[in-house]
């Protein structure tokens, strides 16, 4: 406070001081023009004096206000160089807290944002960390005890060795998981787009899943039969991928003896829903806005004992928000969860 009343005070005494000399210098003119005082002499002297302590004023004013307005957008332009620098440099105050307020706004959004991906990056790394550990251990566990004496068994080798194999299989489906979703954050989809039978695809996934569910006694069905092809306009393999991750999850995390059900239906004139359903032990309302995120498991415990990298339904979401389509999930705790996305018809 005490610097800012010094910077008025000088402000004021030069400005005193500019009028004084003037004043003094106007008066000796004037009375050495008129040699007396008189009514032309006050008024001539006023309007000077007024007309030199306006202008004088308004420059003064003016040129201290701009300096420190100025250090003002240079400091700001310093943190944000796209926004202020490139507007002229105005006086008005209320302009000047518009910006100076909206550029604290950005700044504080900003920052928050930064906030979020950083917590976000702490939990991203401890989760990649701990799924590969998981395995990791698994395998030296194996190797080391085979190592200690184990392999003279040659039933207990082969059986250490198999297991070793399994969590082999699980670190590189993690990592091209992991390499498959950053190649989609960066925007790298590289999509083929083509004509196919969408109902062709979806039984050569049941073709392929058909084992898996058998393990469960999951019956894997369509909920009518469709007589005719329905074509639609999509990256074939990544779609393949999307029915392959969701109807494997279906049967991860369905019943036993239960049933997985996909449905194709029109939605609009050039949409098509595909839908996923199951009768299993469904998800709790609170979850739901976070089954996307990498690496989320509801029932952590279960569904790494089921395998998998935790990125099936991450990667799903970027494969169909890549196509510009929708993905849904429709969930009842403790009877049924349905995962449903859209697609183009083929015109």
């Amino acid at each position: 406070m005490s610097l800012n009343l010094k910077k008025t005070y000088a402000f004021a005494v030069i400005t005193t001081l500019y009028i004084t000399v003037f004043s003094t210098v106007l008066i000796t003119v004037l009375l050495f023009l008129f040699a007396t005082i008189s009514w032309k002499f006050l008024v001539l002297f006023a309007l000077a004096i007024a007309m030199f302590s306006f202008f004088l004023l308004q420059y003064r004013v003016e040129h201290f206000i701009y300096r420190r307005v100025k250090k003002i957008y240079d400091d700001v332009s310093l943190l944000d160089s796209s926004t202020l620098r490139s507007n002229s440099i105005t006086t008005d105050m209320v302009t000047l807290t518009k910006e100076v307020k909206k550029f604290a706004t950005d700044k504080k959004i900003e920052i928050e944002n930064l906030k979020v991906r950083e917590e976000y990056r702490r939990e991203f790394l401890g989760n990649v960390s701990h799924e590969l550990k998981t395995p990791l251990f698994t395998v030296q566990g194996y190797l080391s005890t085979l190592l200690d004496g184990a392999m003279k068994d040659k039933d207990l080798r082969k059986k250490y060795l198999e297991r070793a194999e399994k969590g082999v299989e699980r670190l590189v489906y993690i990592v091209e998981d992991l390499d498959m979703i950053s190649k989609f954050e960066m925007g790298d989809l590289n999509l083929e787009f083509s004509k196919f039978d969408c109902v062709e695809l979806i039984q050569s996934v049941f073709d392929l899943l058909e084992m898996k569910a058998d393990k469960k006694n999951i019956i894997l069905m369509f909920d009518r039969k469709h007589n005719k092809p329905i074509n639609v306009y999509a990256d074939k393999e990544k779609i393949q991928q999307v029915l392959t991750n969701l109807i494997m999850n279906s049967i991860k995390y369905g019943k036993q003896n239960g049933t997985t059900e996909v449905a194709i239906e029109d939605l609009v004139k050039n949409k098509i829903i595909i839908r996923i359903r199951d009768n299993g032990e469904g998800i709790e309302q609170q979850y739901i806005s976070r089954l996307f995120e990498r690496f989320f498991r509801v029932d952590k415990s279960g569904a790494r004992s089921e395998g998998g990298s935790g990125l099936g339904l991450s990667i799903v979401k970027h494969i169909i928000e890549g196509h510009k389509e929708k993905i849904y999930v429709e969930s009842e705790f403790g009877k049924a969860s349905e995962f449903s996305f859209t697609l183009e018809k083929y015109k």
